[in-house]
């Protein structure tokens, strides 16, 4: 089926015409997310300002629901300050401790060091000499060599001390 020209013309016409109306249109813009909001506060002021205001104004719904949660998550994240000096104060306390572990480690050590420098000292007592091995020890009873004790000759009761000169 031939087209005609005035036909051409006029779906040419409103081709031109709807163009500029789809491409100059806004484009829509997404929500800010949450941490979109908790980084920057000054949307999060305006988002707020405009969902409190004027609820119509918002652009979407889903907007202040962000703004609202972020306000919250804001809300519960410690001070900053607070935290640097809890910080501060856990550095301090587990350096005490490095401290006073190094000090009982370092006591350790010199207990169980010995320093041959500072040992205390003895006095040395002379070493007597043993008596040769080749020579027989001293016998109290010259007599009871040649004579066994026996059931007829029993040995004495109390031998009279013996004191032999030593060889030195």
């Amino acid at each position: 089926m031939p087209m005609s020209i005035k036909s051409i013309m006029a779906f040419g016409c409103m081709t031109a015409l709807a163009l500029p109306l789809v491409a100059c249109s806004p484009r829509r813009i997404p929500p800010l997310g949450v941490t979109d909001l908790m980084d920057d506060r000054v949307a999060l002021d305006g988002v707020l300002l405009k969902c409190n205001e004027d609820p119509a104004k918002a652009h979407y719904e889903q907007e202040c629901v962000n703004a609202r949660i972020a306000i919250e998550r804001l809300a519960n994240r410690p001070d900053p300050a607070e935290e640097a000096r809890r910080q501060q104060e856990f550095e301090r306390t587990r350096e005490q401790l490095r401290m006073a572990q190094e000090k009982l480690r370092e006591e350790q050590e010199a207990k169980n060091k010995v320093d041959a420098y500072h040992l205390p000292v003895l006095p040395v007592d002379p070493v007597t000499s043993a008596p040769p091995l080749n020579n027989p020890p001293p016998v109290s009873n010259p007599a009871s060599l040649n004579n066994p004790p026996s059931a007829n000759n029993p040995p004495p009761v109390n031998p009279p001390p013996f004191n032999a000169p030593r060889d030195h």
